[in-house]
């Protein structure tokens, strides 16, 4: 019986969110807007040299950050992945199960909880610094066929495909959800996923129901030099696309319906989390079997409010945000 229409696969780090100056992001010579891998040891040096100003904290990863909201919004999830036996990871599963999230990750004894630093210069630009500690163990042997069996829909997200453990997860997440027919969705996740792991990504779009991308995202995975040529690419290619581009909207295809969705102009405060949400939003509303368009505008104006705050998640009453657009697009 599938009891849980969205389950994720992804990385769980507990988000440090700080405020910083351009000058002290360039001092840790990082560049501006990307993500990173790091070593614990840099990870630690990083947090020292920011001295005693205080970091927000949040249990979040990419798919994690989707599949909270989608559960926030009001639909039944679970999330697959791993912990270490620390503090860090005793406080990620107590939030999920606050949240009502069904959480399949054991909490490996010496291990340490993966960690993402991020960086928000004033211009609302957020810089990561991963630590993956413990994911770096996900393994075929960490994936669930019961959870994936109960679930309608997976979500995948990009970054599990960075190591060899993780991409041959991915590969037995997908032949679980062939067998007990769940559909997939993927997230490319981020532009170095294309041109580091392209292949093995390749490999799991062409398994997927829906494929999630941003502009540069779609442009490099389409090789084209437009979002409009990416967007004919894609939809020639895969069954349902999303192609996000920040202010400039998102442009879909949802069961041979293609919807172009404006963004809503707010104050960028921090940008981080901004695709994570869209993708969750939208999925709550597809999968809730509402109109693409009206499922887009809220995914749209989700991701707006996040960027006018701190955090990937919504300071706002979720439910709250979910009736009003939803009722206000059912009178468009």
């Amino acid at each position: 019986m599938k009891n849980i229409l969205l389950t994720g696969v992804g990385n769980a780090l507990v988000d440090l969110e700080y405020s910083i100056t351009d000058i002290e992001l360039d001092n840790f010579g990082v560049t501006k807007g990307s993500m990173a891998l790091t070593d614990s040891v840099r990870q630690s040096e990083m947090i020292a040299a920011l001295g005693q100003r205080k970091a927000h904290r949040s249990s979040g990863g990419s798919a994690a950050n989707s599949i909270i909201a989608f559960a926030q919004f009001g639909g039944s999830a679970a999330y697959c992945s791993l912990l270490g036996a620390d503090h860090f990871g005793d406080f990620y599963a107590s939030e999920f199960k606050d949240l009502g999230i069904v959480l399949a990750a054991e909490q490996v004894k010496g291990a340490t909880t993966g960690s993402c630093l991020v960086l928000i210069t004033p211009d609302g630009e957020r810089t990561l610094n991963t630590t993956l500690a413990v994911n770096t163990e996900f393994s075929r042997s960490s994936i669930s066929e019961e959870l994936i069996k109960a679930s309608e829909w997976l979500y995948i997200e990009g970054y599990k495909l960075t190591d060899d453990n993780g991409a041959e997860a991915v590969d037995h997440a997908l032949f679980y959800a062939r067998k007990h027919g769940t559909h997939v969705a993927v997230s490319c996740s981020d532009g170095f996923i294309i041109d580091v792991f392209g292949d093995r990504l390749r490999n799991v779009l062409k398994q997927s129901d829906l494929v999630f991308c941003n502009e540069n995202e779609g442009t490099m995975l389409a090789q084209a030099e437009t979002a409009d040529e990416a967007y004919r690419h894609l939809v020639d290619r895969f069954t349902n696309v999303v192609l996000t581009a920040g202010p400039k909207g998102a442009r879909i295809r949802w069961n041979g319906i293609d919807v172009n969705v404006p963004a809503f102009a707010v104050q960028t405060i921090d940008t981080t989390g901004a695709g994570d949400m869209f993708a969750g939003a939208f999925l709550y509303g597809v999968l809730h079997r509402h109109h693409p368009e009206h499922s887009a505008r809220l995914a749209s104006y989700a991701s707006a409010q996040v960027v006018a705050q701190y955090g990937a998640r919504l300071t706002t009453d979720h439910i709250e945000i979910r009736n009003t657009v939803l009722n206000t697009a059912l009178t468009l």
